[in-house]
């Protein structure tokens, strides 16, 4: 495993590999999807945070409602990661797939450097509720019209346990059809295993957005003030800014090295080539920021997963960047 430099910051990493039993999943990377990396969906709090959520940018609007258990935090993620890595696995290896899953608890926190004593069983219950009960708002453009729609992070989960007061044994997760579309286009990236080793929210958050922006570019710079939005910090600017120097000091990000510059910018840059396989057919970041300027407020995932199926009935050919691009001009003309 590679550690970052000042890996002192991070938690121990509690089952090497070689401590327990690889599932078909880690024989691959953990994978996230691109629409929770780009939008701030998952709460930073360590305690239960009961605020709605309101957050625009580039014309896509989000609401994020949270139940009385309080919404999903990016250790909840951990779960919808461990199932998204699973389905790209699955696909990789030319499975079916399908958006209800059953996996072994044990192996899933383990794999996500979790806790296995009896605590680490009942927080990841906790989870599944934070999970199920954060429901999404959003505004999609489809035909010439904008339509919002709603739904839950994932739409059901289901624990098994063994009789007699024994811990559970298995769970099974039903993911909601936005993130599920999400692993049918491939809308996602490879995360280092490092990231499940973050402790703070606010690090695990700053380095999905690096993650995410930086994409095959040697760098990335940001202004303060909108990466402290993107990021769905609650903190003061001021309060930010003191986190955000902090964590350039302390320089142990997986893969990225954090750097402040003049004028409250900060640039990314990675410490060495974030190796990941490419499918021959995957969209460059550029092609779909290209598409969100082409067609404001559109889910350009879904889009993607539309243009795939009807470019797999269609069959392959040319470049696809170039086609999809096209396709969406027509699309969006085409209403």
């Amino acid at each position: 495993m590679t550690t970052a430099t000042g890996a002192g910051g991070l938690m121990p990493d509690r089952h090497p590999t070689g401590d327990f039993f690889v599932c078909d999943l880690f024989g691959a990377s953990p994978k996230d999807d691109l629409g929770t990396m780009e939008h701030p969906i998952f709460s930073l709090s360590t305690r239960p945070d009961r605020r709605i959520l309101n957050y625009t940018h580039n014309g896509v609007e989000v609401s994020v409602t949270p139940s009385v258990k309080g919404r999903a935090t990016i250790h909840d993620k951990d779960i919808l990661i461990y199932c998204i890595s699973q389905l790209v696995a699955a696909l990789n290896a030319g499975r079916a797939i399908s958006r209800t899953l059953t996996l072994r608890a044990h192996d899933l926190l383990v794999a996500t450097n979790r806790d296995t004593s009896g605590d680490g069983y009942t927080r990841l219950k906790e989870a599944f509720e934070r999970l199920a009960g954060t429901r999404i708002t959003t505004n999609i453009q489809t035909g010439g019209m904008e339509t919002t729609s709603g739904f839950g992070l994932i739409e059901a989960w289901e624990i098994r346990r063994r009789s007699r007061g024994g811990r559970m044994v298995s769970v099974s997760v039903t993911l909601s059809d936005w993130l599920f579309r999400a692993v049918e286009a491939r809308s996602v990236l490879t995360l280092s295993r490092d990231y499940f080793r973050l402790r703070k929210p606010l690090e695990r958050r700053i380095y999905e957005l690096a993650r995410k922006h930086c994409g095959r570019q040697p760098a990335w710079k940001i202004s303060l003030a909108t990466l402290h939005k993107k990021a769905g910090s609650a903190a003061p600017i001021r309060v930010f800014r003191a986190a955000m120097r902090r964590m350039a000091a302390e320089n142990h990000l997986p893969d990225y090295e954090m750097i402040e510059g003049e004028g409250d910018i900060y640039q990314f840059s990675r410490r060495e080539t974030v190796t990941e396989p490419v499918p021959r057919d995957a969209l460059m970041p550029q092609t779909l920021d290209a598409a969100r300027a082409l067609w404001p407020g559109a889910d350009v995932y879904a889009l993607e997963a539309e243009w795939r199926a009807g470019a797999a009935a269609r069959g392959p050919g040319g470049d696809g960047n170039k086609a999809f691009l096209n396709w969406v001009r027509a699309r969006r003309s085409a209403g």
